[in-house]
């Protein structure tokens, strides 16, 4: 009886004591706690925008003194370097109470302490689980340019890249109609706005580093498109063999392409409509071969693409021939993967009609026993010939989405219409990465699925993304990866984290080159590792870039920007190539930049041209320095040839007097090959009375003109359409909606609302090419040779006005007019009794400082009159003959919506006139030296026999006493 009570007050007390105790070590852990949630809080970082951050959870173990910490997925937003973790954990540890702040702490986020998300790049002990180590292709490429007079050992030289300029045109299956996949804002939609960077930017970039570049898209902006097939052709193009005793062309056991419908229907395969032709092959070159001459309907440039199938026996080194108007460029092509589809060689300037100078032969010339197989040939991208809902989307194939290029491409059913026809929208997006995987399936980077056995190691997709911003900032660039699918894993087995290294690198190169290249603070969004197919289907690393707010006109402002697209462009292939290197543990050497400073002059030895050029550094990095050089050549109207390979920065060139010869110069190392120069022209005439120096001024380009008030905000293409590098699809339709109270709608009274009347237009912007326009003038007008160079050499003293009798300055749709250095150079040349003609539609407009206005007033001999911008020119009277010039944006030449009128200065006179008005379109002054000086562009005029007048007269007037 007594023994209970007293086991029961023993019990009691050994339960309070206990319970003390846990009461008093909570009140650290709570501590603890408290102290974490503060860090996380009120955690804020300058590397990246990633939003609020929090504590997810903890686990501290006093006995094994170990705390491991979770933050929210926000944090994991963040990149993570080896001096910002170092941080991170000292803060961390800083702000905890002792002793746990001498505890082993981890800190977790994106699933993985945060040690481990530094990328590979920056890491001493490399993370093996996402680096390829003994996984590589080691065999013959895909297509491989035997032409090219280089080879990029330390770029991409080998390398397969996959990648796509996010949406398209589709057909919207609930509405039965053809649409674009997002809004038209701001005088472009997503679908478009994309285009401009990929295609003429990044593709190049990567295939000059020596890349063979795939997009499950169309490429080709030609709308014509000619197919020349054993079963079918096009027009009166021609398909013809000759055999050997050896190589005999037989029928392939495999369907192969033909064309027997103009319009295809869901389901629908052109690979699976003919037969496909074989023939083995012979160690001595062309004893047997195929041969494909297309019927061209437009002269002008065309993809080519050829087709086969593989084989029992097919040789990795089938030889490739294109004619074309440069001359004759060799390609080998691995028949051993990539069959039945199309397999694009490269893009070649091509004759009107059938021509033995442009065609495709296939020889079967190789060093290995086998076969080579011919298929169809197809030149030039084409217009959309999907049906769906019983209607074509009518427009060039390029423009649409990637699910109608896959059907047209001979991908399988299943692969580009999971969803059996019911839903484009879907079975779009999921089509780009679902072709990469069937054509890189049995590949050692895809070894667990059948395909086609090109060996794509990654895959990139350039997106914009929504957002706006109120107050004018910028909203930046957001990456997505995704780790959560396959076990984690991706099919060659390793981790799919191999995708943020990617991810992260290419958000780090942006934010530094943006913010190097336009003195501005480029935002850096977030890191998101999320569920989006572009990003979980494929096999392979992978990201989406979302690089900019589409939805927001501060983005916009830098997106339309041609030299923007460029540093977007050149960043990426960056971070590709050097995610690339990591991944196989190599080195890597950055190409350079494009040279600067060309010119060409009449060489010491009759006959000859000297060309002469400077390299240029690129401080951001140091290993794209320039070690040779590769010339072009083009003769007439011609294409360029494959160039020639020079190791100073100048060339000496025989010419033949009576043709024009033009030019344009890249800068290469072992990273690869830049981007060209300008391209200028030369030409010696059989009986010359002097030579005329042509210099080239206009370097513009640039996006629309901008409206900017507290109340309105917009592009306006209608005062300044902006000039685009080369030409561009990107723009819808001029903006109608300007109010920005309606900022973030996407209806048509929402700020940025845009038209349609400019898709599918191929908007002409600087070609870098006028030399020659002004120098074919030169020579139909008969007497004068000429030669011409960047307005640089001339500024920088590598060229002398004063050597020239005769001095041509095309100043184009230049904005920065005749810097100090030019005008006292060209004040100089006057006082020396030169002669100049000059043309453009600036040059009076934004000549306004009173340095500005002595130099034309006094010298030049016009004052600006106003601009005809607003008005119609109409048609242009002057030198006996009239013409007009294009003022809105159009597919030939860029526009001229705001010609100057030049009103002479006595005793100058006027010699062209704009209507209606009578307005001054242009002066002559003759003096101790003499100007004429027009207030359009003289490449602008349209008709060759037009501007063979006008520089008949303008020639005669310089040599007249």
């Amino acid at each position: 009886m007594f023994i209970k009570p007293a086991k029961k007050i023993i019990t009691s007390f050994l339960f309070l004591a206990v319970s003390t105790f846990w009461i008093s070590a909570q009140e650290p852990d709570r501590n603890v706690e408290q102290r974490l949630k503060d860090f996380f809080t009120n955690f804020e970082t300058s590397y990246a925008n990633i939003g609020k951050c929090r504590l997810d959870r903890y686990e501290l173990n006093h006995s094994k003194k170990a705390l491991h910490v979770y933050a929210n997925a926000n944090f994991g937003y963040q990149p993570f370097t080896p001096e910002n973790t170092e941080a991170i954990y000292r803060l961390l540890k800083q702000s905890l109470p002792g002793p746990v702040n001498y505890y082993d702490i981890t800190i977790y986020a994106d699933g993985k302490p945060i040690e481990e998300l530094i990328p590979n790049i920056l890491q001493k002990k490399q993370d093996k689980s996402r680096l390829w180590q003994r996984i590589d292709y080691k065999g013959a490429p895909w297509i491989q340019n035997m032409s090219r007079p280089y080879l990029a050992s330390k770029g991409l030289e080998g390398r397969h890249i996959a990648l796509w300029q996010s949406h398209g045109k589709y057909y919207k299956n609930n509405k039965g109609s053809w649409e674009w996949q997002r809004p038209r804002l701001f005088c472009t939609t997503e679908d478009l706005f994309t285009q401009s960077f990929v295609v003429p930017y990044i593709i190049p970039m990567l295939e000059n580093a020596g890349a063979v570049v795939y997009t499950p898209r169309e490429r080709d902006r030609q709308r014509n498109e000619v197919i020349v097939d054993n079963n079918t052709v096009t027009g009166k193009s021609i398909y013809i063999e000759e055999k050997s005793r050896k190589g005999k062309w037989k029928t392939s056991p495999l369907a192969g392409f033909a064309r027997k419908r103009s319009v295809y229907t869901d389901g629908q395969n052109p690979f699976r409509d003919g037969t496909a032709r074989f023939a083995a092959t012979e160690k001595k070159p062309e004893k047997a071969f195929a041969q494909w001459i297309p019927d061209i309907p437009e002269t002008g440039k065309y993809a080519v693409y050829v087709s086969y199938q593989t084989l029992p026996g097919s040789v990795s080194d089938a030889k490739y021939l294109v004619f074309h108007k440069g001359g004759v460029t060799e390609f080998k092509v691995n028949q051993q993967m990539g069959g039945g589809t199309w397999v694009y060689l490269g893009t070649f300037e091509f004759d009107k009609g059938t021509n033995d100078y442009g065609m495709v032969v296939l020889s079967n010339e190789s060093k290995q026993k086998g076969v080579v197989c011919a298929d169809a040939v197809r030149f030039g991208g084409g217009m959309g010939n999907i049906s769906r809902g019983g209607s074509i989307s009518g427009l060039p194939r390029y423009l649409e989405g990637a699910r109608y290029a896959a059907q047209w491409a001979g991908m399988p059913y299943g692969i580009y219409s999971p969803a059996e026809g019911k839903n484009d929208y879907t079975d779009d997006i999921n089509s780009r990465s679902r072709v990469i995987n069937y054509m890189s399936g049995g590949s050692v980077y895809n070894p667990q699925e059948q395909g086609l056995g090109v060996p794509f190691e990654m895959t990139f997709g350039l997106h914009s993304d929504a957002g706006f911003s109120k107050e004018d900032e910028l909203i930046g660039t957001l990456g997505i990866y995704t780790t959560g699918s396959n076990n984690g894993k991706l099919n060659a087995g390793i981790s799919r984290y191999a995708s943020r290294d990617l991810a992260d690198m290419v958000l780090t190169g942006l934010q530094r080159d943006i913010s190097a290249g336009f003195g501005i603070q480029w935002p850096r969004r977030s890191l998101w590792n999320r569920n989006y197919s572009e990003t979980r289907l494929p096999g392979v690393p992978s990201m989406i870039l979302e690089l900019l707010s589409h939805q927001n006109f501060a983005d916009l402002k830098l997106g339309h920007n041609p030299r923007f697209k460029f540093t977007v462009a050149r960043s990426v292939y960056k971070s590709i190539l050097k995610y690339t290197a990591t991944m196989h543990g190599t080195d890597y050497v950055v190409q350079p930049l494009p040279v600067s400073n060309f010119s060409i002059a009449e060489g010491s030895k009759k006959n000859t041209f000297r060309l002469s050029w400077q390299a240029v550094d690129d401080p951001l990095e140091p290993t794209a320095k320039a070690r040779e050089y590769i010339v072009y050549t083009r003769l007439g109207h011609g294409g360029f040839d494959n160039g020639t390979l020079v190791r100073d920065t100048k060339y000496t060139f025989e010419a033949e007097p009576g043709l024009v010869y033009s030019f344009k110069v890249t800068a290469v190392n072992r990273g690869g090959e830049s981007f060209p120069s300008e391209i200028l022209s030369a030409y010696k005439a059989k009986k010359s009375k002097g030579t005329v120096l042509i210099v080239n001024a206009f370097d513009r380009l640039s996006g629309p003109a901008t409206i900017e008030s507290n109340f309105i905000q917009g592009f306006d293409l209608k005062t300044d359409p902006g000039i685009p590098y080369i030409s561009t699809p990107a723009y819808c339709g001029a903006q109608q909606s300007f109010d920005r109270s309606r900022i973030g709608r996407e209806t048509k009274d929402g700020l940025g609302y845009s038209g349609s009347e400019l898709e599918g237009m191929l908007i002409a912007g600087n070609t870098f090419d006028y030399p020659f326009i002004h120098g074919k003038a030169i020579q139909s007008a008969g007497g004068y040779s000429f030669v011409s160079c960047s307005d640089e050499a001339v500024e920088n003293g590598f060229v002398r006005l004063t050597d020239y009798p005769v001095t041509d300055l095309i100043m184009g749709a230049e904005k920065q007019a005749f810097s100090p250095i030019m005008q006292q150079l060209i004040t100089d040349y006057c006082r020396r009794g030169g002669n100049i003609l000059i043309s453009g539609s600036y040059i009076g407009s934004n000549m306004n400082s009173p340095s500005a206005l002595g130099f034309t007033e006094n010298i030049l001999k016009y004052s600006f009159g106003g601009s005809m911008g607003g008005k119609t020119s109409g048609t242009i009277y002057g030198a006996n003959t009239h013409f007009t010039i294009p003022c809105t944006v159009n597919e030939k030449t860029y526009a001229v919506p705001a010609p100057d009128c030049l009103t002479p200065v006595a005793p100058a006179y006027s010699t062209f006139i704009y209507t209606p008005g009578n307005y001054s379109a242009g002066i002559a002054y003759k003096g101790n030296y003499r100007t004429f000086v027009l207030g359009f562009p003289f490449e602008s005029i349209e008709g060759v026999q037009q501007r063979t007048r006008i520089m008949s007269a303008i020639l005669g007037f310089f040599g007249s006493k």
